[in-house]
């Protein structure tokens, strides 16, 4: 046990290594990828051996299980020629072994010619393959965009991003019960099948006429949680967690208690289903406020003054986790500042980004067992 947490520190301290060691040529980046590679073809094989278990249905429903294996195919090669490109280049062989050692596991475990393990005829399971499509789609889309325009010169491994990744996964690997529980308020209410005229009239506009209105009406509904959990000291323990956060990134974003997601979730969507939207509609704001609230964490400066008014930019949810005094209790919409203008929360010094992140004092303790049990203690 102390060997691996030897390695995984190695790991970690290789990770978070100084600009000068992670430039071109050193076999950093090649050691990076090869890590990640090596991972992932881990974790497709354990899904291979285990689909029912580790996939989210509507996933495993619409994958090519031949395509699945080319993919894995290609990554093991790609892996292993990155794990020898960094081991002749870097003086530190972790990365280089590390990868090589897993990629290796994943192929005596069966490797590309992996069959199912056992039938699971059960309807739980964990997202071990939405975390992986999760973190390759934000990741392929934002982690170049934060090189291009970034506002602060930050690596990838900053300050705390272990905390903020196993927040993505724990969030990723239970998305089954985090909907649940998340859909049971407006299940609920569905039942008493209230509102039937509304709805139809709802039903006949058109999607996108629809999708324009969800945004409102969840951002109206958000804004007024948000602002909840804000100014109720009892609610404000949950969401301290996620603005602990010292650093911004597109990352940054994940950190929330398990208990928060569950109520702002059940909560905004009520508005959503009992009024009748349409799934098309429905499922579009969702994919679109997932990318959104990842966009306005994440280390962009996009300046565009004549957006400012109308949409969240990052520059405008920054100052909500900004550090400053006037940082405190403003900006709470998601979508539109005009509520913040309405409701007198509306905080944008001209050209002005918060000098740090986090919360006076920095109260909420580092680790995701200390920050999940931290709203239940009793230091205020």
């Amino acid at each position: 046990m102390s060997m691996i947490k030897s390695t995984l520190q190695t790991l970690f301290n290789e990770l978070e290594a100084p600009k000068l060691s992670r430039q071109f040529g050193q076999g950093w980046i090649s050691g990076v990828f090869a890590l990640l590679f090596s991972i992932i073809s881990f974790c497709l094989v354990l899904i291979l051996h285990y689909p029912d278990v580790l996939t989210v249905p509507e996933i495993r429903d619409q994958v090519d299980v031949p395509f699945i294996r080319n993919v894995l195919m290609l990554i093991i090669v790609c892996g292993f020629l990155l794990a020898c490109i960094s081991m002749i280049l870097r003086q530190n062989k972790i990365f280089g072994l590390s990868a090589a050692g897993l990629l290796l596991l994943s192929i005596v475990l069966g490797g590309v010619a992996t069959q199912k393990t056992a039938e699971f005829s059960g309807d739980m399971y964990l997202g071990l393959d939405w975390f992986i499509l999760n973190l390759l789609i934000t990741g392929i889309l934002f982690l170049p965009l934060e090189r291009m325009f970034r506002r602060v010169d930050q690596s990838v491994f900053r300050f705390e991003w272990r905390e903020d990744l196993f927040y993505f996964l724990i969030s990723s690997i239970f998305v089954q019960s985090l909907t649940f529980l998340s859909m049971l308020p407006a299940m609920t209410l569905l039942s008493f099948n209230m509102l039937i005229s509304v709805k139809n009239l709802v039903a006949a506009q058109s999607v996108w006429l629809q999708f324009i209105e969800i945004m409102f009406l969840t951002d109206f509904v958000q804004y007024w949680l948000h602002r909840f959990f804000h100014q109720t000291p009892f609610l404000w323990k949950f969401h301290a967690v996620h603005h602990s956060a010292q650093a911004m990134d597109w990352l940054a974003g994940s950190r929330m208690h398990v208990m928060e997601i569950i109520v702002l979730r059940g909560l905004t969507i009520i508005p959503m289903y009992i009024l009748g939207f349409s799934e098309t509609a429905i499922y579009a704001y969702i994919i679109m406020v997932y990318l959104y609230a990842t966009f306005v964490h994440a280390n962009l400066k996009f300046d565009i003054e004549w957006l400012k008014p109308i949409i969240v930019t990052p520059r405008f949810h920054h100052w909500h986790h900004g550090v400053e005094k006037e940082a405190v209790d403003v900006n709470f919409s998601v979508h539109f500042p005009i509520f913040d203008r309405l409701f007198g929360t509306y905080y944008m010094p001209e050209k002005k980004w918060p000098a740090a992140y986090g919360i006076g004092g920095h109260p909420v303790p580092r680790g995701y067992i200390k920050q999940f049990l931290y709203p239940f203690s009793k230091k205020k």
